[in-house]
């Protein structure tokens, strides 16, 4: 594959030596909006965009609007993800979303919505604990959001979640901390007066994150549509 890496911090170097090491090319490198215009769809098969919440909706627009496959990894601005995911339709483009490219992780988002499901009707407490590196700007991280989605969506009582500990019932409590070198851990815990249950992945290295960017690519460049990471996940 060619690939236009959009955004060359951290994550965008990490991709970069994967996707050499796989076999693909770097056809772009585009480190700022203003770079934008120097894409031209025949030198590229797909963008992969990790960059700033503020820029990420302008970014993946424009690759749509012209026919460039993206993946963004970008949190902190899905409050536009379903302007994203109409565009693409509209457009007969390619386009997938995920808060977290780790396998592990993806797995572990499948779950927490089994778990999820045999708790809800169960007098245990859910809360949820992340960890990650002082650089990440979001908190809490997109990977929190989305465990708590499915936490959410499997019980009724609960109407939503905070970025703090919670002693509201009805609120799922998020504790989020800031570390050195922390690439990311997300426990997701059921309490009762009797007992606790605990779940919880780990990364090791940024590098799973980029190992997995680089086989969605290698899955999704060919196709159609609006795809998540369980499609991914589910068809293989």
């Amino acid at each position: 594959m060619r690939i236009a890496l959009i955004g060359y911090g951290k994550m965008g170097k990490a991709i970069e030596k994967i996707a050499v090491e796989s076999g693909h090319s770097i056809s772009y490198i585009i480190q700022s909006v203003s770079q934008l215009d120097e894409l031209v769809k025949d030198n590229v098969d797909i963008a992969i965009e990790f960059t700033q919440p503020e820029s990420a909706f302008q970014n993946i627009s424009h690759c749509l609007e012209n026919g460039i496959p993206v993946i963004s990894g970008t949190t902190g601005w899905i409050d536009k993800l379903s302007e994203i995911e109409h565009l693409c339709k509209d457009l007969n483009g390619t386009f997938l979303y995920a808060s977290n490219f780790s396998i592990g992780v993806n797995l572990f988002f499948e779950l927490n919505k089994w778990l999820a499901s045999k708790m809800s009707q169960l007098s245990f407490k859910p809360s949820m604990k992340e960890i990650h590196h002082t650089e990440k700007k979001d908190s809490p991280s997109g990977t929190a959001i989305t465990l708590a989605e499915g936490i959410i969506s499997s019980k009724p009582s609960i109407k939503g979640w905070i970025n703090a500990e919670s002693a509201d019932h009805k609120k799922l409590g998020i504790v989020s901390e800031r570390m050195p070198n922390v690439p990311g851990t997300h426990t997701v815990s059921y309490s009762s007066s009797l007992e606790s249950i605990e779940i919880t992945h780990t990364a090791h290295d940024r590098s799973v994150f980029a190992q997995g960017v680089v086989q969605v690519g290698e899955w999704i460049h060919l196709k159609k549509g609006v795809f998540t990471m369980s499609d991914f996940i589910n068809d293989n």
